[in-house]
């Protein structure tokens, strides 16, 4: 635990200068006098910083009783668990000049919010003062030169992100365009992407990445796009291309993360262990052993067991026909069983190489009626589009979002004002604040 004591604050050496100075503007009172001027007490503070393994009520032993602190704990609870507190949250003791007794308390739980405590005749209060965040709107491009994660970490728009948001931007346009693009077959050198996000400004001036609001993706001269429509504001939106149709399929285009596909469906291939020629109703993607493996559509478990040749596999039953194969697993997820349901991105086992297999690598079938079908040529099912009755609102927000994508080069990023965060004609505003326009 480290702590710093603040001197006593001249409180009143303020409240008289403040006096004096409204005396010089305003003309005195009939009176002609000042009959009482009322001081402030001034305060010392003590803060805390709460160190690893420590708790809030360790802080406060030996500075109120055991009966005070539960019910000054009480209070807390309100807001916040005591006992979920990070490392490093600050906490501030406040007192009355020469005086031992605590008066208040502030924990700085986020830069932006803070829990006071304020001692009262029976027992103590609590409110949680939430100080007003800036809410950039941000456009970044670049052209990749050896792959998307280089070319979007190192993009100076982000620089004043943390590593980790940055990194988290990247997860955000590999989810959104999941479906269409794989990230690890597909892009190129020369490739080009632009996108339009927002950027979380806190009152101590650190940053962080918020919502990727639009997103285009240029592959091999087809571009791709991504626009988030949220018609409840309660960040339940989804993304839509431009003629909003869902960019979600039925579908996951991979059911895994890969190093390289080892093999591609084929109906003639030499089989390197039984040294024969034979079709390969499948793709092979060449993962380390251990790799989780996701259930590429919603379904239900049909088959998980040992199966020869194919080592440890599930096949999963989906709608309208669809069933999907994952072969040669290490080990099945737990709780994964004959009649589980999942759902898309579910983990439901593990990369390894049972069965006749050479290397680790995950065997990946398809097949609808029966028939097998090439993962990586079949033209997935679509997602549900923009109902029909937020058609209207959906075009105009696509408009404007369209348009940062256009036209932010060249113009400061937008500022948005947010206390009591709410969504107006598709904008996110504040209570009583508007956008405060271009930034310097």
């Amino acid at each position: 635990m480290s702590s710093r004591m603040i001197e006593p604050m001249r409180i009143a050496a303020a409240a008289v200068a403040a006096v004096a100075c409204t005396a010089c503007v305003f003309e005195a009172p009939d009176a002609g006098r000042i009959d009482r001027l009322y001081v402030p007490p001034a305060e010392t503070v003590q803060i805390f910083s709460l160190g690893r393994g420590e708790t809030f009520g360790g802080i406060l032993d030996g500075t109120i009783s055991a009966n005070e602190q539960a019910l000054l704990l009480m209070a807390f609870r309100e807001h916040a668990s005591p006992m979920r507190m990070r490392e490093g949250t600050e906490i501030t003791l406040r007192f009355l000049k020469d005086d031992e007794e605590i008066r208040g308390i502030d924990v700085a739980l986020m830069p932006d919010e803070t829990v006071r405590l304020h001692r009262e005749p029976l027992g103590w209060e609590s409110e949680l003062i939430e100080t007003p965040i800036y809410v950039d709107t941000l456009f970044a491009s670049g052209e990749i030169e050896t792959v998307l994660w280089n070319a979007v970490v190192m993009n100076p728009v982000l620089s004043g992100l943390p590593f980790a948001d940055r990194n988290e931007l990247i997860d955000d346009l590999d989810q959104v365009f999941q479906w269409q693009v794989d990230f690890s077959r597909q892009i190129r050198v020369g490739d080009t992407y632009r996108f339009v996000f927002e950027r979380e400004v806190r009152p101590d001036g650190s940053m962080r990445a918020g919502r990727l609001l639009a997103a285009e993706l240029v592959t091999s001269g087809t571009p791709f796009h991504a626009i988030w429509f949220d018609p409840n504001g309660d960040g339940r939106g989804s993304y839509f291309d431009l003629e909003g149709e869902s960019v979600r399929r039925a579908f996951l285009l991979k059911p895994l993360s890969y190093r390289r596909i080892s093999s591609l469906f084929t109906n003639s291939r030499y089989h390197p262990i039984l040294n024969t020629w034979r079709s390969h109703r499948g793709v092979d993607y060449a993962a380390d052993a251990g790799t989780e493996i996701m259930a590429t559509s919603d379904g239900v478990v049909t088959e998980r067991r040992f199966d020869g040749s194919y080592g440890n596999t599930i096949l999963i039953r989906h709608p309208n026909g669809f069933q999907t194969r994952y072969a040669h697993m290490r080990a099945f997820r737990n709780g994964i069983v004959v009649g589980s349901r999942v759902h898309q991105s579910d983990i439901i086992g593990y990369v390894g190489m049972t069965g006749l297999a050479t290397g680790p690598h995950l065997h990946y079938e398809m097949l609808r009626g029966g028939r097998h079908m090439d993962p990586l040529s079949v033209d997935l099912p679509a997602g549900d589009p923009v109902p029909s009755d937020d058609r209207m609102r959906w075009l105009d927000e696509a408009e404007v979002r369209v348009a940062l994508l256009d036209g932010i080069p060249g113009a400061g990023p937008v500022r948005t004002l947010v206390v009591d965060a709410e969504i107006q004609d598709g904008q996110t505003v504040a209570a009583g604040a508007a956008p405060s326009g271009g930034l310097q």
